[in-house]
């Protein structure tokens, strides 16, 4: 099996696995069932259940009454950062599928295979960071329902974890494998290596009357511009030259 075809079927994987948590984090953003409580009294039994937007409660009869916050400027910062972290959450994994479609081997929508594996590389980083969006708040929410439930100062009603909760933490860790799996394979293809990996070419030089290229050995540090055989040409040509200007004759060489 040819190594495209095999980085393809771990494309769609992760794909599939990133889009199954963006929408496990989705449902638990309309569930009411983020903390639950259980009020006993002599005739009925009254649950509490909240969310990031609503209060509810319900008895032992099947009626429930829900109410939304009343203002939201009088809620704490907790809750504001635990809103937005989610709908962040949301946003940026809807992004990271269109990113991923786009650039997947198996859709033929984008350019080149350099320009597919970025913006599958793209996609991937946006599927991380959707899913650590979604992991800080549902591990803030279950920090601040867990430090109240064991507080024994805390005389409030006490809460313990929702199902909402698990779901959110399941569908925030696929989201994170599967980002972090698109983003190695891809980044690997799309991205440029440092230029320190590639081979270097060693020196070479040409000389001016032989027009011939000469490779320096590896262990050699310095450059020559001049091969010795052009400095011995033109020292026997003064040499020459000097022999014919320096000979001597004499008259008896002219009889």
């Amino acid at each position: 099996m040819k190594y495209r075809t095999v980085v393809m079927y771990l494309e769609i994987g992760c794909f599939v696995s990133c889009l199954c948590g963006w929408i496990l984090v989705c449902s638990t953003l309309p569930t009411e069932y983020w903390s639950y409580s259980e009020s006993l009294t002599v005739l009925t039994t009254s649950n509490f259940y909240s969310n990031l937007w609503r209060d509810c409660i319900s008895d032992d009869t099947g009626v429930s009454d829900c109410k939304d916050y009343p203002s939201m400027l009088a809620l704490p910062v907790f809750l504001h950062a635990c809103r937005a972290l989610a709908v962040c959450a949301v946003i940026t994994g809807f992004f990271g599928g269109v990113l991923t479609l786009i650039g997947m081997k198996c859709t033929k929508i984008g350019g080149s295979e350099i320009a597919n594996a970025r913006v599958t590389f793209a996609g991937g980083i946006t599927y991380l960071v959707s899913g650590f969006c979604g992991m800080i708040t549902y591990s803030w929410w279950a920090n601040k329902i867990i430090t109240e439930f064991v507080d024994p100062n805390f005389v409030e009603q006490k809460f313990e974890l929702g199902a909402a909760v698990f779901i959110g933490w399941g569908g925030s860790i696929l989201l994170i494998s599967g980002g972090t799996a698109l983003a190695t394979f891809a980044g690997k293809e799309g991205l440029p290596s440092s230029s320190s990996d590639r081979p270097q070419r060693p020196v070479s030089y040409a000389t001016g009357r032989t027009r011939r290229t000469y490779m320096l050995p590896a262990s050699s540090s310095r450059v020559t511009l001049v091969p010795p055989l052009f400095y011995e040409g033109r020292k026997s040509r003064a040499t020459r030259a000097t022999t014919k200007t320096s000979r001597t004759f004499s008259r008896d060489s002219f009889v």
